[in-house]
C-alpha cells in the first residue's frame, strides 16, 4: 500500500465537500466530528441542525453517499 494513499478522513471529507453545496443551498452545512470503527460522526449545522428532515438528509443522502464511495464505512450518526 502506498504511503500517499488518502486516509479515510480524507475520503470522507472529499465526499462531504461534494454534498456541501446542496446543504448550503438550503442554509445548512455539515461538519466531520470523528470516525471511529467505521462509524462517521457528523454535526449538521445551520438550517440542517434544526430541520425536521435532517434525519432523512443524514441517512438517505449523506450516509448513502459515504457507504457507496468510502470503503470501511458502516454507519453515519449525528452528534450534537
Amino acid at each position: 500500500m502506498s504511503t500517499n494513499a488518502p486516509s479515510i478522513y480524507d475520503e470522507v471529507s472529499d465526499v462531504l465537500d461534494k454534498l456541501r453545496p446542496f446543504l448550503q443551498r438550503d442554509g445548512g452545512d455539515v461538519e466531520l466530528v470523528d470516525i471511529e470503527d467505521g462509524i462517521v460522526k457528523l454535526r449538521l449545522m445551520g438550517a440542517c441542525g434544526s430541520c425536521p428532515s435532517s434525519t432523512i438528509t443524514l441517512k438517505a443522502g449523506i450516509e448513502r453517499a459515504l457507504l457507496e464511495e468510502v470503503e470501511g464505512i458502516q454507519e453515519v450518526v449525528q452528534v450534537f
